[in-house]
């Protein structure tokens, strides 16, 4: 289990986790309004609010692992 999808797309068995590509797609809202003179401690925090259940079958077969049907239905992204 990891804690990034891209960890799966490179051959691990499974990952929930926030899609790292969304947050950094948020950053040039941060760098404008810096830009643009807030300051950074001004700037709310903001959380993430999607993750995902990422699994990759490839990597189960080759572990000899039986992902559950179930379990293969709630994935966000199976990757075969």
């Amino acid at each position: 289990m990891y804690g990034f999808t891209e960890d799966v797309e490179a051959g691990g068995l499974m990952a929930f986790a926030v899609e790292t590509r969304a947050l950094f797609a948020r950053a040039p809202v941060f760098v404008d309004k810096i830009l643009k003179g807030a300051k950074p401690g001004d700037i709310p925090i903001e959380q993430p609010t999607r993750f995902g259940l990422w699994i990759n079958l490839k990597t189960a077969k080759a572990l000899g692992v039986k992902i559950p049907g179930p379990v293969l239905l709630r994935a966000d992204r199976v990757i075969e």
